[in-house]
């Protein structure tokens, strides 16, 4: 380096320091941070293409413990903290459970996880097992899990760290902050999945407060979408037994039913559901034609996408931003199947340049 170069690049310091004038943080708050947040958003040409508009990919799966949930997990763990909480308790499909694991151990403190029995990828249990939390897996579903844990935070003294946590939303909202500083505006649409409803409020909000603020000219319409299997609000009652092979969001009763709804028709949105099939066909179309491996739950994003492209309702020219919520290493098993859903395996070759050659389809210059 010359002694006139300047060096521009910086450490990235977490949500609640990037943006605590934008948060309910005070000096007093003990920051719990894993360098959440800043994640890429990724044009996607691919997507561009089959649809007409300019799309991005904001993947959430390159945050710390790889899930979206580590934005309000650092606002959860770290307000916890400031109120002098020494336990905290979630229900989990999965994702929160890594995160409040993660950052309850980092925070010094005790994280106690609710998980339903037999409905949780192996990747998000082993994550809540390393970082040494209370794990129980319960005999009922992810909203049994949330009202055994909301009746546990009302009577014992844990401190309660689920979506229903307005820390967490607050946490999350900082994604939208982030997307607006790249566009330098808001989308047109953006796509995000939904399961307890959390991040389609925590969207909504931080565009809402960046209009309200004069940093964009627009509110973008938030189109979120469920599995056909697990679609509460779609379908306009709860689930009772809700089954999806996309875990993350296999939940019947979405903790922010309401708010998404005030979400929803502020920002003229809409939502959607899309069965198993479409959602692994999205899957494979974002990792082969795109670059970007998430779990199942995020694909449908993408589904919904080329869904309402299809359906004609986005126009050429917009630009669309897609939210993708886990890294496709907490539920890897779906990526080992092929189209009709065989196994897929490698291709055995012997050790002859080639025969390796013929393979691949290569022809000698």
């Amino acid at each position: 380096m010359t002694a006139t170069a300047v060096r521009t690049s910086r450490q990235w310091r977490g949500v609640i320091r990037e943006y605590a004038d934008r948060l309910d943080v005070s000096d007093a708050t003990p920051v719990v941070t894993l360098g959440e947040g800043g994640t890429p958003l990724i044009e996607a040409p691919a997507l561009s293409a089959r649809t007409g508009a300019r799309v991005f990919v904001k993947f959430e799966g390159m945050n710390p413990t790889g899930s979206f949930k580590d934005r309000g997990m650092t606002m959860a763990i770290s307000k916890a903290v400031e109120h002098g909480a020494k336990a905290v308790i979630c229900a989990s499909t999965g994702n929160t459970s890594a995160s409040a694991a993660a950052y309850a151990t980092h925070a010094g403190i005790t994280a106690a996880v609710l998980v339903p029995e037999g409905k949780i990828a192996l990747g998000k249990l082993s994550q809540a097992i390393a970082h040494d939390a209370q794990l129980l897996q319960v005999q009922g579903n992810f909203d049994d899990c949330l009202e055994l844990a909301r009746g546990l935070a009302e009577q014992y003294p844990v401190h309660l760290v689920n979506s229903v946590n307005n820390d967490r939303i607050e946490g999350q909202k900082t994604a939208a902050f982030e997307v607006v500083e790249v566009l330098e505006d808001a989308p047109d649409f953006h796509f995000i999945p939904v399961g307890n409803a959390g991040n389609y409020t925590a969207y909504h909000r931080g565009y809402r407060e960046e209009l309200d603020r004069g940093a964009t000219t627009r509110l973008p319409r938030m189109f979120g979408f469920q599995a056909a299997g697990s679609a509460p609000i779609v379908v306009g009652h709860v689930v009772r037994d809700p089954e999806t092979l996309a875990s993350a969001i296999r939940i019947g009763n979405p903790a922010s039913w309401r708010l998404a709804l005030e979400a929803h028709a502020d920002s003229d949105g809409y939502f959607g559901a899309i069965d198993d099939a479409g959602i692994l066909a999205a899957h494979r179309v974002l990792s082969a034609e795109v670059g970007i491996f998430v779990e199942p739950a995020s694909a449908i994003s993408v589904a919904g996408l080329l869904e309402r492209a299809d359906a004609g309702e986005i126009p050429a020219g917009s630009t669309c931003v897609l939210t993708v919520t886990g890294h496709g290493l907490k539920d890897p098993q779906w990526a080992l199947k092929g189209p009709g859903g065989e196994e897929a395996t490698p291709t055995s070759v012997p050790v002859d340049p080639a025969a390796v050659a013929e393979t691949l389809g290569l022809t000698t210059t």
